[in-house]
Parts: structure tokens; C-alpha cells; sequence
């Protein structure tokens, strides 16, 4: 419809509301909304309950897509009706003013619900529906004043001259927005890929990440490339700023750089893949995420460190988790000299074999490493499989039942003693009678 249109209905809507009829177009307007509002909470229920797990993302996609959008259009069609009928019998321009405005709520709704299913629910996608419904409102009111084409014509008058080519603010606006559109659908199939990935089988988890993270850059990229020519935007422009990007790449960004790199080339050679128990420098901990910058490292206290990826290139890590998760667990007792050896291997044996996380195959043994001061040491040594779990429950259930198991047999375990002998003096060990000899005072 034309501006003119548009502010002729406006000005009819505001004459509209001098006549005692125009509460029939509020009721009507307010009747179509809460019909429209029952609608789309009934078929909400009926979208989440007809939810199934094998579902298809296509057909889960069009049902939750179609649900954004049953308020606006349900509303939307209650008030054409509604319109058709009232409208013999006086004015509706209430009614007309309230049709492009559910249409462009239909819209936004549809845009912000691909937005979501194309990058996730991060928390700027709350703020970009926001902004995005206030652009879209904007933008209709514009339109419905007549003022539209003097504001883009203001906007068109903000230019620059770059090189050869004029930059206008309005056209950088258009470009802005063609980018956006081009990355959302550049986004959403990536999700797509993504998905699909995730649910191919026989996929080793590292080169399904090399392949999202290269196909993402891979279609931002072209999706700037062919948004910008679309506003007549030259891309021979924009060679000075790739030069300046560069050179800054060259001297001022380079760690980064650097951690890019080398998380391709982690996740490339497979050194370092999700899950894997690692130790780089004092940080150890399994692999929860390789990131573009940085690894992340789950401690068994919680703790979660981020590693660079320079460093895990650069530096001496030691992955118990590479090509065996099996990992030995060294334990050392003593007992006292008087004690039965034979019989607290025995039990240190038993012991290891009765816990769950202990491997059967190669199975525990104990074995006697030396003489101590205060006693025979002895080391228990088996193995566990699952590292990642920790070990210091292990060990603590091992080190108490040998504790009891050794008080039942009558083993001691000794600790640190000093014997005190105090020697008698010279005078006291010199026999009755005898003379002592002093040394003649120094002058």
C-alpha cells in the first residue's frame, strides 16, 4: 500500500476515535486477539506432545516454526473476517491499521525463530529480537506516516567517497543487513551439517570438528563476499582494510593466530581428542573442549583450566588416555620388621583385587622394594581403566581396608623411632683414687 494510503488510514483511524462506534472496532480487535491467543495455546500443546525422539530436524523445524507464528496469523484472520463483516455497517480503519502490523509481527517472529535454530539460544539472541522487532516496528510506522522515503533519502545523502566508489550510510545499512541474512542462512546450515555429523556414525569426533569449524568460516566468508556486491558495494575497496587486518595479524595478533593453528593441527593429527586424561605443565585434567584458542581441561576437583593450544604444541604433554586408558597405580606401604611378609603381600593383593575399578588383567601384585629404616617397604601395584574418574578414592578405599586387614592380622605398621642413650662423663668412668691430668693455664 502507499505511504499516502497509509496516512490517509491514519488520519481516518485517529477521526475514528470522535465516533462512539469505533469501541465496536476495540472489542472486535480485542475478541480476534484472545481467540487468537486460545489458538495458539492449544496447538502448543499439540506441537509438544506430538514431539517424538526419532522426529526428523526438518519436521521438527516446520512444526515449531509453524508455532511461532499461529498467534499472528490466527489473529491476522480473525481480523480480515471480522473486517469484511463490521465493515457494512461502518468504518474499519482501526481493523485496516491492524492488519500490516500482525503481518509484520508474523515476520519478525519467523526471523528471530530461524535465527535461533541457525546459532543456538545464546543470550544475545534475546537482545537481537529486540532490536531487531524494534527496526521491524519502526520501519512499519515509517511507512504508515509517509515518512519512509524522506528518511532513507537522508540517509542516502550521508555519503563518502572511498577510492573511486560513494559509500552512503543507506547503503552501508543495506549491506548490514544483506551480511546478517547471508550469515543466519550461512549459520543455519552449518547447524544442518553439524547435525548431521553428529548423527553419522563411524565420524572420529576430532575431524567432525575440523570439518563444522572450515565449513563455517568457509560459508561466512562467502556469504559476505556475495552480500556485499549486492549493494554496490566494490570488494577492491575493502583492500586497505584487508592489508591493515594483515599486518595487525603479523605483529599484534599473532599469539592468536598462533592458537588457531595450532588448534587445527591438534585436532588434525589427533594427539589430543575430547576426553582423553592429560597433563600439560601443573595442569591435569580430561579433555571437555578444543576450542579455536584454547583447550579445556576438567581437574578431578572441578576445576576447569583453559589451556592455549600453542602450549599443548609446544610443550611436553603426557596423554595417559592416547592409546590405552589403562594407567598403574603405585602404592607404597611399610610394616615392621617382625611381621609376616609373605602374609601382607597376601593382603595387600586381596585387597586390590576386591575393588571394582581394579583391573583383573594384568592383575595386582605387591612386591618388596627394600629395607627401611623403621621397616620392610612394600608396594602394591595395579592398574585401573577409567583415570579420567580420579585416583584418589581408589586408593583411599584400598589404603583403609589394608588398615583394617593389617590390625586383624596382627601386622604392625611401624613409624619413626629414636633410641636416647646418654653417655656417662669422663670424670665418671676414671677409677677410684686416680688424678685427673689438667692442662696448665694459657698465659
Amino acid at each position: 500500500m502507499p505511504a499516502p494510503e497509509f496516512a490517509a488510514l491514519v488520519r481516518a483511524v485517529i477521526a475514528d476515535f470522535g465516533d462512539v462506534a469505533v469501541w465496536w472496532q476495540v472489542a472486535v480487535l480485542g475478541l480476534a486477539l484472545g481467540a487468537a491467543w486460545v489458538i495458539a495455546a492449544r496447538t502448543a500443546l499439540r506441537v509438544r506432545s506430538g514431539d517424538r525422539a526419532g522426529q526428523s530436524e526438518v519436521r521438527r523445524f516446520g512444526r515449531h516454526g509453524l508455532l511461532r507464528i499461529v498467534f499472528p496469523l490466527s489473529a491476522l484472520i480473525l481480523v480480515v473476517a471480522a473486517r469484511a463483516v463490521l465493515d457494512n455497517f461502518h468504518n474499519v480503519s482501526l481493523l485496516n491499521l491492524a492488519v500490516p502490523l500482525l503481518l509484520s509481527l508474523a515476520v519478525i517472529r519467523v526471523v528471530v525463530y530461524a535465527v535461533r535454530q541457525a546459532v543456538g539460544r545464546g543470550s544475545w539472541v534475546a537482545a537481537f529480537e529486540r532490536l531487531f522487532a524494534a527496526l521491524a516496528w519502526g520501519v512499519v510506522a515509517l511507512h504508515i506516516l509517509g515518512w519512509l522515503p524522506g528518511v532513507v533519502a537522508a540517509l542516502d545523502a550521508l555519503a563518502v567517497s572511498v577510492g573511486g566508489q560513494r559509500l552512503s550510510l543507506w547503503m552501508l545499512m543495506q549491506g548490514v543487513a544483506l551480511v546478517a541474512l547471508s550469515l543466519v542462512l550461512a549459520l543455519w546450515l552449518a547447524g544442518e551439517l553439524e547435525r548431521r555429523l553428529t548423527a553419522a556414525a563411524g565420524v572420529d569426533q576430532n575431524v567432525r570438528l575440523v570439518l563444522l569449524r572450515v565449513v563455517k568460516a568457509a560459508l561466512v566468508l562467502v556469504a559476505i563476499l556475495v552480500a556485499l556486491p549486492m549493494v554496490g558495494i566494490d570488494l577492491t575497496t575493502l583492500s586497505v582494510f584487508g592489508g591493515a587486518l594483515g599486518v595487525g595479524l603479523g605483529f599484534g595478533l599473532q599469539k592468536i593466530a598462533a592458537n588457531y593453528v595450532s588448534g587445527f593441527i591438534i585436532l588434525l593429527d589427533r594427539s589430543i581428542r575430547i576426553g582423553n586424561m592429560i597433563s600439560v605443565g601443573n595442569e591435569r585434567g580430561v579433555v571437555r573442549q578444543i576450542t579455536t584458542r584454547y583447550t579445556v581441561l576438567r581437574a578431578p576437583s572441578g576445576i576447569e583450566a583453559l589451556v592455549p593450544n600453542e602450549t599443548l604444541v609446544g610443550s611436553v604433554v603426557q596423554n595417559e588416555t592416547f592409546s590405552d586408558s589403562k594407567v598403574a597405580m603405585p602404592l607404597l606401604f611399610q610394616i615392621a620388621y617382625g611381621a609376616d611378609v609373605e602374609q601382607a603381600m597376601a593382603i595387600l593383593v586381596a585387597v586390590a583385587a576386591e575393588q571394582p575399578r581394579v583391573l583383573s588383567d594384568p592383575p595386582p601384585q605387591a612386591f618388596l622394594t627394600g629395607f627401611g629404616d623403621n621397616g620392610i617397604n612394600l608396594r602394591l601395584g595395579c592398574w585401573i581403566g577409567d583415570p579420567q574418574e580420579g585416583t584418589l578414592g581408589i586408593s583411599s578405599a584400598i589404603n583403609l581396608e589394608v588398615w583394617r586387614r593389617f590390625r586383624q592380622a596382627g601386622i604392625e605398621i611401624p613409624y619413626p623411632q629414636r633410641e636416647v642413650r646418654l653417655l656417662p662423663s669422663a670424670a665418671e668412668l676414671s677409677p677410684p683414687g686416680a688424678v685427673t691430668a689438667t692442662a696448665p693455664p694459657q698465659p
